[in-house]
Protein backbone atom coordinates (compact mmCIF):
# COMPACT_ATOMS: atom_id res chain seq x y z
CA UNK A 1 0.00 0.00 0.00
CA UNK A 2 1.35 3.48 -0.99
CA UNK A 3 2.43 5.62 2.04
CA UNK A 4 -0.28 8.52 1.18
CA UNK A 5 -3.12 5.64 1.21
CA UNK A 6 -1.37 4.28 4.72
CA UNK A 7 -0.96 7.53 6.02
CA UNK A 8 -5.01 8.66 4.84
CA UNK A 9 -6.25 5.08 6.25
CA UNK A 10 -4.07 5.39 9.99
CA UNK A 11 -5.59 9.12 10.44
CA UNK A 12 -9.26 7.71 9.68
CA UNK A 13 -9.65 10.92 6.38
CA UNK A 14 -11.66 9.38 3.36
CA UNK A 15 -9.89 12.00 1.00
CA UNK A 16 -6.03 12.69 0.28
CA UNK A 17 -5.15 16.23 -0.37
CA UNK A 18 -5.59 17.67 -3.98
CA UNK A 19 -1.47 16.88 -4.87
CA UNK A 20 -2.12 20.11 -6.62
CA UNK A 21 -1.76 22.02 -3.45
CA UNK A 22 1.96 20.59 -2.74
CA UNK A 23 3.03 22.39 -5.74
CA UNK A 24 1.01 25.44 -5.16
CA UNK A 25 2.83 25.14 -1.49
CA UNK A 26 6.39 24.40 -2.85
CA UNK A 27 6.43 28.09 -4.92
CA UNK A 28 5.10 29.99 -2.01
CA UNK A 29 7.04 28.62 1.08
CA UNK A 30 6.80 31.84 2.65
CA UNK A 31 3.12 31.82 2.89
CA UNK A 32 2.80 28.54 4.09
CA UNK A 33 4.96 29.20 6.71
CA UNK A 34 2.72 32.31 8.02
CA UNK A 35 -0.19 29.63 7.45
CA UNK A 36 1.69 27.50 9.58
CA UNK A 37 2.63 29.94 12.04
CA UNK A 38 -1.02 30.88 12.68
CA UNK A 39 -2.08 27.14 13.14
CA UNK A 40 -0.06 26.51 15.30
CA UNK A 41 -1.52 29.79 17.63
CA UNK A 42 -4.61 29.05 17.01
CA UNK A 43 -3.57 25.01 18.67
CA UNK A 44 -2.52 26.72 21.67
CA UNK A 45 -5.54 28.75 21.67
CA UNK A 46 -7.77 25.41 21.69
CA UNK A 47 -6.02 24.10 23.83
CA UNK A 48 -6.44 26.88 26.63
CA UNK A 49 -10.16 27.34 25.57
CA UNK A 50 -10.71 23.23 26.46
CA UNK A 51 -9.04 24.39 29.80
CA UNK A 52 -11.13 26.86 30.56
CA UNK A 53 -14.20 25.58 29.23
CA UNK A 54 -13.85 22.32 30.65
CA UNK A 55 -12.06 22.81 33.85
CA UNK A 56 -13.48 19.67 35.64
CA UNK A 57 -11.96 17.19 33.46
CA UNK A 58 -9.00 17.08 35.44
CA UNK A 59 -7.04 14.60 32.81
CA UNK A 60 -8.14 16.57 30.05
CA UNK A 61 -6.68 19.65 31.65
CA UNK A 62 -3.40 18.31 32.64
CA UNK A 63 -2.86 17.30 28.32
CA UNK A 64 -3.66 20.49 27.44
CA UNK A 65 -1.15 22.47 29.36
CA UNK A 66 1.23 20.12 27.95
CA UNK A 67 -0.51 20.92 24.48
CA UNK A 68 -0.12 24.44 24.66
CA UNK A 69 3.48 24.56 26.07
CA UNK A 70 4.28 22.25 22.89
CA UNK A 71 2.44 24.29 20.27
CA UNK A 72 3.74 27.66 21.33
CA UNK A 73 7.15 26.14 21.22
CA UNK A 74 5.86 25.14 17.52
CA UNK A 75 5.15 28.86 16.70
CA UNK A 76 8.17 30.21 18.18
CA UNK A 77 10.02 26.91 16.14
CA UNK A 78 8.04 28.23 12.71
CA UNK A 79 8.37 31.99 13.38
CA UNK A 80 12.34 31.22 13.45
CA UNK A 81 12.03 29.77 10.19
CA UNK A 82 10.61 33.01 8.87
CA UNK A 83 13.10 35.55 10.19
CA UNK A 84 16.11 33.01 9.14
CA UNK A 85 14.55 33.15 5.73
CA UNK A 86 14.55 37.31 6.29
CA UNK A 87 11.25 37.31 6.42
CA UNK A 88 8.31 38.98 8.80
CA UNK A 89 5.28 37.08 10.50
CA UNK A 90 2.65 38.08 7.69
CA UNK A 91 -1.08 39.02 8.18
CA UNK A 92 -3.57 35.85 9.01
CA UNK A 93 -5.87 34.99 6.87
CA UNK A 94 -8.91 33.33 7.02
CA UNK A 95 -8.98 29.30 6.85
CA UNK A 96 -11.77 28.26 4.96
CA UNK A 97 -11.24 24.57 5.51
CA UNK A 98 -11.80 25.19 9.24
CA UNK A 99 -14.46 27.19 9.03
CA UNK A 100 -16.46 25.40 7.06
CA UNK A 101 -15.78 22.13 9.51
CA UNK A 102 -16.73 23.50 12.58
CA UNK A 103 -20.24 23.77 11.16
CA UNK A 104 -21.16 20.40 11.27
CA UNK A 105 -22.53 19.65 14.54
CA UNK A 106 -25.30 21.61 16.15
CA UNK A 107 -24.69 23.92 18.58
CA UNK A 108 -25.92 23.35 21.87
CA UNK A 109 -26.63 19.81 23.76
CA UNK A 110 -25.02 19.18 27.19
CA UNK A 111 -21.45 19.89 28.54
CA UNK A 112 -19.93 16.18 27.45
CA UNK A 113 -22.33 16.50 24.26
CA UNK A 114 -19.97 20.34 23.45
CA UNK A 115 -16.74 18.67 24.85
CA UNK A 116 -17.07 15.67 22.91
CA UNK A 117 -17.72 17.66 19.47
CA UNK A 118 -15.10 20.26 20.35
CA UNK A 119 -12.63 17.08 20.50
CA UNK A 120 -13.35 15.76 17.19
CA UNK A 121 -13.02 19.02 15.34
CA UNK A 122 -9.72 18.81 17.19
CA UNK A 123 -8.90 15.42 15.67
CA UNK A 124 -9.91 16.08 12.56
CA UNK A 125 -8.08 19.06 12.26
CA UNK A 126 -4.70 17.21 13.74
CA UNK A 127 -5.63 14.34 10.81
CA UNK A 128 -5.57 16.69 8.52
CA UNK A 129 -2.43 18.92 9.52
CA UNK A 130 -0.16 15.10 9.65
CA UNK A 131 -1.19 14.18 6.31
CA UNK A 132 -0.32 17.57 4.76
CA UNK A 133 3.11 17.40 7.16
CA UNK A 134 3.88 14.30 5.46
CA UNK A 135 3.18 15.81 1.73
CA UNK A 136 5.49 18.81 2.58
CA UNK A 137 8.46 16.21 4.12
CA UNK A 138 8.39 14.46 1.08
CA UNK A 139 7.84 17.19 -1.81
CA UNK A 140 9.91 20.06 -0.47
CA UNK A 141 13.64 20.19 -2.21
CA UNK A 142 14.93 22.40 0.84
CA UNK A 143 15.99 19.13 3.39
CA UNK A 144 15.85 21.37 6.68
CA UNK A 145 12.16 22.44 5.91
CA UNK A 146 11.58 18.78 5.16
CA UNK A 147 12.82 17.44 7.79
CA UNK A 148 11.45 19.78 10.03
CA UNK A 149 7.69 19.06 8.73
CA UNK A 150 8.55 15.27 8.85
CA UNK A 151 9.07 15.87 12.46
CA UNK A 152 5.53 17.92 13.12
CA UNK A 153 3.94 15.04 11.41
CA UNK A 154 4.67 12.84 14.09
CA UNK A 155 3.77 15.45 17.00
CA UNK A 156 0.30 16.13 14.47
CA UNK A 157 -0.45 12.07 14.32
CA UNK A 158 -0.06 11.94 18.69
CA UNK A 159 -2.22 15.04 19.01
CA UNK A 160 -5.09 12.94 16.82
CA UNK A 161 -4.76 10.15 18.75
CA UNK A 162 -4.85 11.92 22.08
CA UNK A 163 -8.23 13.89 21.24
CA UNK A 164 -9.70 11.01 19.37
CA UNK A 165 -8.78 9.20 22.88
CA UNK A 166 -10.61 12.04 24.77
CA UNK A 167 -13.42 11.92 22.77
CA UNK A 168 -14.14 8.31 23.36
CA UNK A 169 -13.29 8.61 26.76
CA UNK A 170 -15.49 11.42 28.08
CA UNK A 171 -18.57 10.42 25.27
CA UNK A 172 -20.63 7.15 24.66
CA UNK A 173 -18.04 5.01 22.58
CA UNK A 174 -20.45 3.73 19.97
CA UNK A 175 -21.90 7.15 19.59
CA UNK A 176 -18.41 8.93 19.22
CA UNK A 177 -17.13 6.65 16.75
CA UNK A 178 -20.35 7.35 14.74
CA UNK A 179 -20.13 11.06 14.89
CA UNK A 180 -16.87 10.45 13.68
CA UNK A 181 -17.74 8.69 10.59
CA UNK A 182 -20.12 11.03 10.10
CA UNK A 183 -17.55 14.29 10.68
CA UNK A 184 -14.83 12.57 8.48
CA UNK A 185 -17.63 12.07 5.64
CA UNK A 186 -18.50 15.16 5.93
CA UNK A 187 -14.12 16.63 5.69
CA UNK A 188 -14.08 14.88 2.65
CA UNK A 189 -16.39 16.55 0.88
CA UNK A 190 -15.55 20.21 2.15
CA UNK A 191 -12.01 18.99 0.75
CA UNK A 192 -13.68 18.14 -2.46
CA UNK A 193 -15.53 21.29 -2.86
CA UNK A 194 -12.04 23.65 -1.79
CA UNK A 195 -10.05 21.77 -3.93
CA UNK A 196 -12.81 22.71 -6.93
CA UNK A 197 -13.27 26.08 -5.71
Amino acid sequence: MPTTEKTIKMLGLQLPTDPRWVNIVTMNIEEILTDHAYCEQKATSTAISLIVSFPEYTELVQEMVKLVKEEISHFKMVHDLILERGWILGRDRKDDYVLAIIKFFPKGGSRTTQLVHRLLYAALIEARSCERFRLLSEALEDKKLAAFYRNLMVSEAGHYAMFIGFARQYGDRKEVDEKWGALLAFEAEVMKDLSTG
